[in-house]
């Protein structure tokens, strides 16, 4: 009998083992991969080569942990121009470009209002954690979902999506419409992060808790680099004429005396162009990981956040500054600091990243200029001289209702009554504009509507085309041609220093490794989509990264 008993239970055994094996082939075969996070990181204005020329001072856990644990997309690029933050937000998460998302800058000239409109603004809704105007925002405006989205979508709204940044479009773009919350800094004389209506009717607890730690006030202090400068030897002087400073500083030198200029410059605004406003976004994001107890179950959330100081300080500093540098080194402390506290509060294999960012940056024109680079500074009159030249040509010259974002809108109800096409007039403009100096290439509205393009700037000017929203004219500058101050940096061409941007992914579902073929910034949220198992974006055009999750 106890033997019969024995070869029972030994029987039971082998069945209960071949059921648990049969289970884990199942859940390995799945074909695709839950993280309990994904944080989709944009770090604002950040060109590729940051990552290496800063590379032998950047500790072991940030960049560097995601490239040694992770896939490393070295020849990662926009796709389409302008290569702004609104757009590039919005085009990162939602899997597709400015023709589809209708995103088509960071303000734009609403052909439909007759006006000047920005890509976060709404009328509608009502401020939450500030009485000002700062909080009449939502994504209304973005016409396609986000990767965000379609995941509260597929998990039945129980997936969380949290966005967070120092600027509103970088924290309402990537969480998309159907977020939770999106939250971004309001500086002035208050120092919070705010919301709106869109949301919710008053800010969660946490939020609440961390404005009135006045965290902020920590930071109020002389920006000091963070290693001794003389080692800070992939910059150029400290001290010259291509770089800005801040209201009532005398030279662009460290230290920067923050409580000293504030008053002059914005209050709490003057963190935004430090390293320090970058910081404070990673303290509030470890905040939201706690508040809103994101990873803590089974279901995914997503964590979308954006380092906006970055770019305050490019646009004021430039691509070759010490404070640039400083930045970036100080962000990688940030980065090391979120990814360990990840690793305690989610679990070191439960959470996927990702890092890009919305868009590069050229050099300092002069600068260039000073080392016989071609460069320049747009000039003024364009405006006169196209009136002039219409006038001869048509007897007319108030066809012209706005210049912005190298685009030319047509007054359609002025050319209807001197019965002149806006085809005509377009082309007539365009043959005009091509003899201007730093002008390198004109294209009509005609031109994206017929003619599919393959390559070349031509297809990127047509992908940032959206027919509703866009304008009549479309110009492109010289190489290293720019409309901007003469010192600091901007971006916004189709040219290699604009569209050239990290990808980085690692953690849960990635593989290791690099690679140097093309990879477009569509790419990002089809291949975030594949990973998790949801729907793709519904104007997504990208398409899977494969290597990264296969």
């Amino acid at each position: 009998m106890k033997r019969v008993f024995l070869i029972a239970l030994s029987l039971l055994m082998f069945w209960q083992s071949q059921s648990q094996n049969n289970s884990s082939s199942i859940a390995d075969d799945t074909p695709f991969s839950r993280p309990k996070l994904v944080v989709g990181i944009v770090v604002d204005q950040m060109r590729y080569d940051y990552l290496t020329r800063f590379w032998h001072r950047y500790g072991d856990d940030g960049f560097k942990r995601m490239i040694d644990e992770g896939y490393n997309f070295k020849n990662n690029h926009y796709n389409y121009v302008p290569t702004y933050t609104g757009p590039g937000h919005a085009s990162v998460f939602t899997g597709t470009t400015p023709a589809n998302h209708g995103i088509i800058s960071n303000d734009w000239y609403s052909k439909a209002e007759g006006k000047m409109v920005y890509c976060s603004s709404d009328p509608n809704v009502i401020p939450v954690g500030t009485t000002s105007s700062a909080g009449k925002m939502s994504p209304m405006r973005m016409k396609t979902t986000t990767v965000a989205d379609q995941n509260r979508l597929h998990t039945q709204f129980k997936g969380k999506t949290i966005g967070i940044a120092i600027k509103d479009r970088g924290a309402i773009m990537p969480a998309g419409h159907s977020a939770n919350a999106a939250y971004w800094f309001h500086g002035k004389n208050e120092g919070v992060f705010i919301s709106s209506s869109f949301y919710m009717e008053k800010l969660p607890e946490w939020v609440q808790k961390f404005n009135a730690s006045k965290k902020i006030d920590t930071y109020m202090k002389p920006w000091e680099t963070l290693y001794d400068i003389s080692s800070y030897d992939e910059s150029g002087a400290d001290d010259n004429s291509y770089e800005g400073v801040f209201k009532g500083e005398k030279s662009p030198v460290f230290p920067h005396d923050l409580p000293k200029y504030a008053p002059f410059n914005g209050n709490y605004d003057i963190i935004k162009a430090t390293p320090f406003g970058n910081s404070l976004t990673t303290d509030f994001a470890l905040a939201a990981i706690d508040g809103e107890s994101l990873g803590a179950d089974e279901v995914t959330d997503f964590l979308t956040l954006s380092f906006s100081s970055t770019d305050y300080v490019g646009h004021q500093y430039g691509v070759n500054s010490k404070e640039v540098e400083d930045t970036y080194l100080r962000l990688d402390k940030d980065l090391e600091r979120l990814f360990n506290y990840l690793d305690i509060k989610v679990g070191k294999d439960a959470y996927t990243v990702f890092l890009t960012a919305d868009h590069g940056a050229v050099h300092v024109p002069g600068y260039l200029q000073s080392k016989r680079i071609p460069s320049g500074y747009v000039g003024g009159g364009m405006k006169q001289k196209l009136n002039k030249a219409l006038q001869d040509k048509y007897g007319k010259n108030d066809f012209i209702r706005n210049i912005s974002n190298k685009q030319i809108f047509f007054d359609r109800a002025k050319l209807k009554l001197a019965k002149v096409e806006v085809d005509d007039v377009s082309a007539f403009v365009a043959s005009q504009l091509v003899d201007f100096p730093q002008v390198d290439k004109v294209f009509t509205s005609k031109q994206m509507r017929e003619t599919q393009y393959e390559n070349g700037i031509a297809a990127l000017v047509q992908r940032g085309y959206n027919q509703k929203r866009s304008g009549d004219v479309l110009i492109v500058f010289d190489p290293a041609v720019i409309s901007h101050s003469r010192t600091g940096s901007t971006h916004g061409s189709g040219l290699r220093y604009d569209t050239h941007v990290p990808l980085l992914f690692f953690g849960k579902g990635i593989n290791r490794g690099s690679t140097t073929t093309y990879s477009a910034i569509e790419d990002i949220a089809p291949t975030i989509a594949a990973l998790i198992g949801t729907a793709f974006p519904n104007g997504a055009t990208g398409k899977v990264l494969s290597k990264v999750i296969d």
